[in-house]
């Protein structure tokens, strides 16, 4: 197997295993926050929102002092024998939280503008809270929930500072698809660096063509 595609595996399985957990933990949150009235709403809001504009660096340290050795939940996992720094499970970790506001930002707002006389009519009609959010919340919010969620897993997919950070660069266990790419331009190996940049490239570009197809056009819905 030729070198390059050993951290563009990787970076796969990094980027679909984030995108999952984004997927439960941000439709979550996103349903959380567009159905609950509190005046913390929009403080909880911009915090979960904050590893959107946070450097990735800032985001990598506050993963060490949490998930390291010495940390508070990295103390605890270590006593249950599990470690996440300097492992792949640190990336997956470090392009979840990294990629965690696309997927909230896109739900929430899908979850915003279903008509909530649907959600209303379906309790007068007996089904429970659960039956309303997976009968008629969550399908017609899927196609914005969905372009959230290709847009994270494009942002997952070349996450690099808050991972070298926390998972470090190990060829063959930790080195992901942009962490590759640097070290081969460090390394003056251009050949590498190129495939990677066009494989990476052509990726985000396909993921970014079918979010964008996704989301529906505001010009469209006000002919409605």
């Amino acid at each position: 197997m030729h070198p390059v595609w050993t951290p563009l595996l990787l970076s796969l399985k990094v980027a679909g295993l984030a995108t999952l957990l984004n997927l439960v933990l941000g439709v979550a949150a996103a349903y959380g926050l567009s159905r609950w009235r509190s005046a913390l709403r929009d403080f909880i809001d911009s915090v979960l929102t904050l590893p959107l504009v946070l450097p990735p660096t800032v985001l990598g340290y506050y993963l060490l002092v949490l998930f390291g050795r010495r940390g508070a939940l990295g103390a605890w996992l270590e006593r249950m024998g599990i470690e996440l720094v300097f492992t792949w499970q640190g990336a997956v970790l470090a392009s979840t939280v990294v990629a965690f506001p696309l997927v909230l930002k896109a739900a929430r707002a899908a979850f915003e503008s279903v008509d909530h006389q649907m959600e209303d009519a379906a309790r007068v009609l007996g089904v429970s809270e659960a039956g309303v959010f997976f009968r008629v919340s969550l399908p017609l919010a899927m196609r914005g929930i969905m372009a959230g969620v290709l847009l994270a897993f494009a942002r997952a997919l070349g996450e690099f500072g808050a991972t070298l950070m926390v998972a470090g660069n190990l060829p063959g266990r930790t080195q992901t698809l942009s962490v590759a790419i640097y070290e081969a331009v460090q390394a003056g190996d251009d050949g590498s660096a190129t495939l990677l940049v066009v494989i990476t490239s052509i990726t985000c570009i396909v993921l970014l063509m079918v979010a964008g197809r996704l989301t529906p056009d505001r010009a469209q819905q006000q002919l409605r």
